[in-house]
């Protein structure tokens, strides 16, 4: 069957139809829903009847927009016909489980209007003075008795169109009420009017400021950070209080009010409230310009501020004299500005057992209640992140303000607001610096290793509750004044510490002392092995070194760290556990001071290194473990120590991850895993530029790091630094020396036999010359099998390779000189190979002007020069580095050479650098050139023989055999 649906909206003032079928079951009628009226009125089933046509014809010729779908309106005399059509057939239904409608009988009733609890006036029907609940504004009007689910007719006095209006007419504001009366009595006496008036002029009514504020906070697409960003908008509405009534705006109509049934009428007073409107605007406000939701444009006329330190400094200041002036205030419960007063800061620290870490809360006190801060400004910083820059903070005075709502995480709970002074939040952003980016930074406190203590030295000069954390406090204040620590030098180091290397030693024993590491940084030359074993000897002679130390450091320094222990530090027990014999030395570490490993073989004997407990960890040229992936990098991280420290001039060579991986060693965890790296400071630093993100870093580095360049340390510098580079063999270079020392000695020996030393010069200097060709490279020695093939230990050239590497990334200039200009044609090849630009300067070069023009303009980093070529005549002063690859053993030939850079017009130190292999004719000249200066230059510069004697000890010197491999002193 056909059934039929009424719907009305929530003031019963329109009412729909819907067509539904309907099936008869046990228990009642099954309802369920017709697509639209075709499936009904074309081909329609058995079960609709013709009254059902007539119904569904007159339905679908309304031709709604969505019909069915929505149901059908009813309205005026169509709408009362149909409605009355529906109800004759039985079937009219409201809801599903209730029984279906039926025809009521008609009632009389009459229109009045009655006033509500707000004053306001509302038309009602009433029927034997009982209120008709629920009418159907048609034509005739229904009654809809739910209780009873009847529908029946209205019969009344009224035109049925008027009493059609009456029933649609809308809730009556009481101000409006007298004019509605005379409306309706002027239209019609027969009308019912909602009340019979007087007339009363009220008069001396001034008016009194009412201010409403509020805010509204949403979401908006900054073009500037490229991202959505949460923003506020804030109002102030100012309208006039007349005596209860309210008015706002330019109109000067008078005000109504109906009490009893007296009009009352109040005359605004338009230079009383341009009075208060100049008062408004004397704070700073203007009119606003663009629409806002965060008022109702009811509440008055809109004014704004220009930025929200304007509305700050309103509420903190404004507000109380406009209140004492008696205006009446309404801050809206969203208002931002609504603030409460801080009355106290507090700080505390839990430490760890142990000191390993600390849990650091920083918080207020507000009303008696304690807030933490940190999940607050962290929250704050994550929408709005640009309030961490230091140009940010730096562009804000200590006067200025940053509002913060402490309950903004409770989403239940009203706002509470707070200013916080710049002055104060400053030091607190700077100590939470990149802690904003933890995404588990969520609790009232936040874990800290113990190194971040020197973070609480920006906020410990604040007037702040501490509690707890005295230990953490005292340690960031002695990080922070590490290098002002005063140690003296160790007895029994032979030798004078420069002011710059005393201090890298008091900050070494600083370090030591807070139970940390380090890094020293020290340009090349600045005797950083010498700090660190001033440092050891002074751990010696307190009583600390109860366990061996461990130096770690590329094969070729081996010999240098044995050479400077014995020349400044002979009290400590050095073993260069080093060669294939070293596995005799594992049982007997504990034995000695100082242990010397090389980045090769600490991998291999991992285990043995391990198995014991080490006083001082030093990785020297620690950019060997620039990839944290190496197997030398993995294996120094295995080891346990009291403290860790790495020294090296060029801490980051290529990128900030070799920079990560050196303190993911040092202190593990410092900078966060790789890829919290990459994001925080990699990224942006590398790929944009970020001078911010790259002082963050710096800062964060700082109290581990202690790095002195040369220009820094100048003044207390010599002009001319002189150090010798000591340099090993490699295999092939040990076995041709020794093949062509046998040969030399013997002919040598029997040369002198024959002729005597002074005749047998030109023997002995041929002598020397091969064996030094072999300590240069072995391809320089005619008819070596090793220099026909290509072999990777390049022994001398390998060292000066790196020398370079780190001199160059300090911004050097280098001479570098050799008696062998073969040598410089194989040094050049491995120039060109790595795209070092260099200048060249040989006896086969006829325009000397160009390369030394070259490398003074600045277009070449290394001026490759001879002996016979560059020794004299040449002004370098661009050049800051001198470096003489092979000796040349005349003492006043080499400072020639080296007077290139040294002369009248260089304004840098000059460091000076002597390669000289270890054990050979090299070494033994050289020592000649410290105790027989003279004698060695007679013999090299062709004297007469009455100015030197060459005595079996010094051909024995000369000639002797390579020492084995040392291993231990």
């Amino acid at each position: 069957m056909v059934c039929y649906q009424l719907q009305l909206d929530e003031d019963h003032n329109s009412c729909v139809l819907r067509v539904r079928k309907g099936t008869r079951e046990e228990h009642g009628i099954r309802y369920s829903r017709v697509q639209s009226l075709y499936e009904l009125l074309y081909e329609p089933p058995k079960f609709v009847k013709e009254e059902d046509l007539r119904i569904l014809r007159q339905l679908s010729a309304q031709n709604a927009p969505y019909g069915q779908e929505r149901g059908y309106t009813l309205k005026g005399h169509e709408g009362g016909e149909l409605l009355q059509r529906v109800l004759d057939t039985g079937r009219l239904m409201f809801v599903d489980e209730l029984p279906l409608l039926r025809q009521g009988p008609e009632r009389q009733a009459q229109f009045r209007w009655v006033r509500l609890d707000s004053g306001d006036y509302r038309g009602r029907w009433y029927s034997a003075e009982q209120p008709l609940e629920c009418i159907l504004a048609l034509i005739p009007l229904f009654y809809f008795d739910i209780e009873t689910q009847q529908i029946g007719t209205v019969s009344h006095d009224l035109d049925p169109h008027t009493a059609l209006q009456l029933s649609l007419a809308p809730v009556v504001p009481e101000h409006l009420i007298v004019p509605l009366s005379h409306k309706l009595n002027a239209l019609n006496h027969q009308l019912p009017t909602p009340t019979s008036v007087q007339q009363e002029q009220l008069e001396g009514i001034e008016p009194v400021p009412h201010l409403a504020l509020g805010s509204l906070e949403f979401s908006a697409y900054t073009p500037k950070t490229g991202r959505m960003q949460r923003q506020m908008q804030h109002r102030a509405a100012l309208s006039f209080d007349y005596d209860g009534l309210r008015a706002s705006g330019a109109d000067d109509k008078a005000l109504s009010r109906l009490v009893g049934t007296t009009s009352q009428r109040i005359r605004r007073q338009p230079q009383a409230e341009q009075a208060l409107r100049k008062a408004l605007r004397e704070h700073g406000f203007k009119p606003a310009t663009r629409q806002s939701k965060a008022l109702p444009d009811s509440a008055g006329e809109m004014y704004q501020l220009p930025d929200d330190e304007a509305w700050l400094r309103f509420a903190r200041e404004g507000l109380p004299r406009l209140r004492e002036a008696g205006w009446i205030i309404d801050t809206h419960r969203d208002f931002a500005f609504n603030l409460h007063e801080v009355d106290d800061w507090y700080a505390t620290i839990e430490e760890a057992p142990g000191h390993e870490w600390f849990d650091l809360e920083l918080g207020i006190v507000v009303d008696g209640q304690r807030h933490s801060l940190l999940p607050i400004v962290l929250q704050l910083l994550r929408a709005s992140p640009e309030l961490l820059r230091p140009s940010e903070l730096a562009r804000r005075s200590d006067g200025e303000h940053l509002l913060i709502d402490l309950n903004r995480a409770r989403h239940d709970s009203p706002a509470l607001r707070v200013a916080l002074p710049y002055g104060r939040i400053k030091a607190l952003m700077g100590t939470l610096g990149e802690l904003y980016l933890q995404e588990d930074a969520v609790g009232p406190s936040v874990r800290l290793e113990r190194a971040d203590a020197a973070r609480l030295n920006d906020i410990d000069q604040l007037p702040l509750h501490w509690e707890g954390g005295s230990h953490v406090r005292d340690l960031g204040r002695r990080l922070r004044d590490a290098r002002d620590l005063q140690v003296a030098p160790p007895k029994g180091l032979n030798a004078t510490l420069r002011p710059y290397q005393q201090q890298g030693l008091n900050w070494l024993q600083a370090l030591r002392e807070m139970g940390t590491g380090g890094i020293l940084g020290d340009d090349m030359g600045l005797g950083k092995t010498l700090q660190t074993l001033a440092h050891l000897l002074l751990e010696k002679q307190a009583g600390r070194l109860t366990q061996p130390a461990l130096a770690v450091m590329p094969t070729s320094l081996v010999p240098n760290w044995l050479d400077e222990a014995q020349r400044f530090a002979p009290d400590l027990r050095v073993l260069a556990l080093h060669g294939p014999g070293r596995a005799k030395h594992f049982a007997k570490l504990a034995d000695y001071d100082l242990v010397l490993t090389t980045y090769a073989l600490a991998p291999r004997d991992l285990e043995h290194l391990k198995a014991q407990a080490w006083h001082l960890l030093v990785l020297d040229e620690a950019q060997n473990i620039k990839s944290s992936t190496s197997k030398a990098a993995q294996a120094v991280r295995e080891l346990q120590a009291n403290q860790r420290l790495c020294l090296t001039g060029t801490p980051m060579e290529n990128n900030l991850g070799e920079l990560w991986s050196i303190f993911h060693f040092l202190l593990p965890g410092w900078l966060g895993d790789s890829k919290r790296f990459s994001h925080d400071y990699r990224t942006p630093i590398e790929r944009h530029g970020d001078t911010e993100r790259m002082a963050h870093l710096a800062s964060r580095i700082r109290p581990f790091l202690l790095r002195r360049t040369k220009e820094q340390v100048a003044t207390e510098l010599p002009p001319k630094t002189e150090m010798v580079h000591w340099v090993e063999l490699s295999d092939a270079q040990r076995d041709t020396y020794e093949a062509v020392r046998v040969a030399m000695d013997k002919k040598v020996r029997d040369e002198i036999t024959r002729n005597g030393a002074a005749r047998s010069q030109i023997i002995i200097l041929d002598a020397l010359l091969k064996l030094r060709q072999v300590c240069c490279d072995l391809r320089l020695v005619k008819g070596s099998a090793e220099a026909k093939g290509s072999f990777a230990d390049k022994g001398k050239l390998g060292s000066l390779l790196e020398m370079l590497e780190e001199l160059l990334s300090e911004g050097r200039k280098v001479l570098l000189f050799s008696q062998f200009t073969s040598m410089l044609a194989l040094i050049e090849l491995e120039l060109e190979k790595r795209g070092i630009r260099y200048s060249l300067l040989t006896g086969d070069t006829r325009d000397r002007r160009t390369p030394v023009q070259q490398f003074q303009n600045g277009d070449s980093d290394v001026f490759l020069i001879s002996l016979k070529a560059g020794g004299t005549g040449l002004n370098l002063t661009a050049a800051d580095t001198v470096i003489h690859y092979d000796p040349w053993w005349n003492p006043a030939s080499e400072n020639q050479a080296t007077d290139r850079a040294y002369r009248i017009g260089q304004d840098k130190p000059v460091f000076v650098f002597k390669l000289i292999t270890r054990g050979t004719v090299e070494e033994k000249i050289q020592l000649l050139q410290q105790e027989k200066a003279a004698l060695a230059a007679g013999l090299l510069d062709g004297g007469e023989a009455g100015q030197w004697r060459l005595g079996d000890e010094e051909i024995e010197a000369l000639f002797a055999p390579l020492p084995s491999k040392r291993s231990s002193k």
